[in-house]
């Protein structure tokens, strides 16, 4: 069984960072002197997953998606932040030029290590359920044969409804659990994968989050693994249970705390392994 995958009965836990390019790790995560161009395999074979910032600033080439598979390890993973050009926008429904040139842009040569396409919204973006519905068409399920999974994090109030949950459901869409200061947090599962970004670590703990709260973390992941909800997590659909199944779990430490975040990924992977699942 490899670090990554523990599947008994459960869904695969994976935990990792955003990116692999920050020049405080230099000398905390990564060891000094290692040189900028083997960062990727460094954190790739330290941690699970990696979301991708990159691609939401600017498109990226086949020929660099081919070179991030070929450094990374057979089990790992990367979520790709979709391209503000299809999220920054006042009207959704006119997105899908920009979504079809972000998977068109070579994404598939990532092969089995393409995992969550990350689309993230403004703060300042509401909840237009009709809009909101039809940037969730525009999505492609497959490229190729290959499904394809969507979680998308919706930063304003407005979204803590029911009436949003149904939707992400039905279109079989994440929407990704934030634990962050402002933002709102809705854990309500809508689809066969889990995706959380762990938003209010401090730099000033080893590990980013207290010993303590990575327990309770690896704990509520390990219940959205073998397919029920972690009971003290805001749910905006409380009536409606979803179906109980193995489901894959992404748990990102990113934004605060990023000094620490590969120690808080490290952590949060131990602490899963030592209870075994």
């Amino acid at each position: 069984m490899s670090r990554n995958e523990k599947t008994v009965r459960h869904g695969t836990i994976r935990a990792g960072i955003g990116g692999w390019t920050f020049e405080p790790w230099r000398g905390v995560f990564y060891p000094d002197g290692l040189a900028h161009a083997k960062e990727l395999q460094y954190a790739s074979r330290h941690l699970a997953t990696i979301e991708v910032n990159g691609t939401y600033y600017r498109t990226q080439k086949p020929s660099t998606f081919a070179t991030w598979a070929k450094e990374t390890p057979d089990d790992f993973i990367f979520a790709l932040k979709g391209p503000r050009y299809a999220t920054n926008r006042r009207v959704l429904a006119e997105a899908g030029e920009s979504i079809d040139r972000f998977i068109d842009s070579g994404v598939a040569e990532l092969g089995e290590k393409l995992g969550p396409l990350l689309w993230q919204f403004a703060p300042t973006k509401k909840f237009d359920e009709a809009d909101f519905g039809a940037f969730l068409d525009l999505l492609p399920r497959k490229i190729g044969k290959r499904e394809l999974k969507h979680a998308v994090e919706v930063r304003n109030p407005s979204f803590c409804t029911s009436a949003f949950v149904a939707l992400a459901r039905e279109k079989s869409v994440a929407i990704v659990f934030a634990d962050h200061a402002t933002y709102p947090a809705i854990a309500d599962v809508t689809t066969d994968f889990i995706y959380a970004r762990l938003q209010t670590g401090q730099d000033s703990i080893p590990t980013a989050y207290k010993p303590k709260a990575l327990v309770q973390w690896a704990a509520r992941a390990k219940q959205w693994a073998s397919g029920s909800s972690p009971d003290d997590l805001p749910l905006m659909d409380p009536e409606h249970k979803p179906r109980r199944a193995q489901r894959d779990v992404f748990v990102y430490f990113i934004h605060e705390g990023k000094i620490r975040a590969p120690a808080a990924a490290m952590a949060f992977q131990e602490r899963i392994s030592q209870d075994g699942k």
